[in-house]
């Protein structure tokens, strides 16, 4: 696809044909429940918009499996509307609104936007479907996993619970049996998933650092003078000078590496570093 195609279908059934495009290719399974959730249609609508995706957008890209109730990729499988990225998927379960910033390609008649998004990284539909079905049956799931400390891949069980945007990657928080504690895997380092073994005992309700909500307070860097601080105060919405953000412990230093704030030392230059956090001895426990 072109950022010239020019597609004659109207935009309401542009989001609903994408939709089953990514649902299909990542899930592996399609029913009309998926769009009648996602868009508020009808049953009816939702049958419908399958059967004439089947046969106005890409024909031999769906196939019904009776076993599965449900649309399945065929062999032959190929975007038309998607990219066919991992990001797609996982930006779609992230808010409704992130699909739509992903239309840039169909060239829509809209106000100028350009959205600098991280280059994508590798992740095969085979990899993250498993990894998505045992994360919603809370299985154990056997997977092949490469890391920056080993040379070699290792195979780990996992129990994993939600898929998680850090700002640059995705990645999966899970349980893991080897370290027997929830850890964080990215999802373009699994390079195999085997099968899955079973319901695991340990859940996100055992989680502590995912289901512990932490405060992280900022503030703009005080070696800025009272105008340069009231300009930082206004880029961050604060109010006398300072912003609390509700987190997961999990989270914190991926939120802290976010705002360039995950320092030893401060940054010489406060223009650069701009804002400081107010409680960071606070933080420590959750930091890594």
């Amino acid at each position: 696809m072109t950022q010239q195609t020019q597609w004659p279908f109207r935009w309401d059934l542009l989001l609903r044909y994408r939709l089953i495009e990514i649902i299909t290719l990542w899930e592996g399974r399609l029913t009309t429940k998926a769009l009648i959730q996602a868009f508020g249609i009808g049953r009816q609508q939702a049958s419908k918009d399958i059967n004439n995706y089947i046969k106005e957008v890409a024909p031999n890209n769906l196939t019904y499996d009776k076993k599965l109730k449900g649309y399945k990729p065929t062999s032959q499988f190929s975007p038309v509307l998607t990219r066919g990225e991992i990001s797609e998927y996982l930006q779609l379960l992230n808010s409704r609104q992130d699909l739509l910033n992903q239309f840039e390609s169909l060239n829509i008649n809209q106000a100028n936007t350009q959205v600098l998004s991280p280059p994508a990284r590798a992740i095969e539909p085979e990899v993250i479907s498993p990894i998505i079905l045992a994360a919603r049956e809370n299985k154990r799931v056997d997977i092949r996993y490469v890391s920056l400390s080993s040379p070699q891949a290792k195979e780990r069980i996992i129990a994993p619970h939600t898929i998680v945007f850090n700002g640059q990657r995705w990645h999966i928080r899970a349980y893991c049996e080897e370290q027997q504690g929830f850890r964080d895997f990215v999802l373009s380092r699994i390079v195999e998933v085997y099968d899955l073994e079973g319901t695991s005992n340990n859940t996100i309700e055992q989680d502590v650092a995912w289901s512990t909500q932490v405060a992280v307070s900022i503030s703009p860097d005080p070696r800025l003078n009272p105008h340069q601080q009231s300009i930082i105060a206004r880029d961050y919405s604060m109010k006398d000078n300072q912003r609390d953000f509700q987190l997961r412990g999990a989270l914190v230093t991926y939120f802290l590496q976010l705002l360039k704030l995950d320092y030893q030392t401060p940054h010489e230059n406060p223009l650069i570093q701009q804002i400081v956090v107010n409680n960071m001895e606070e933080l420590a426990q959750w930091r890594f």
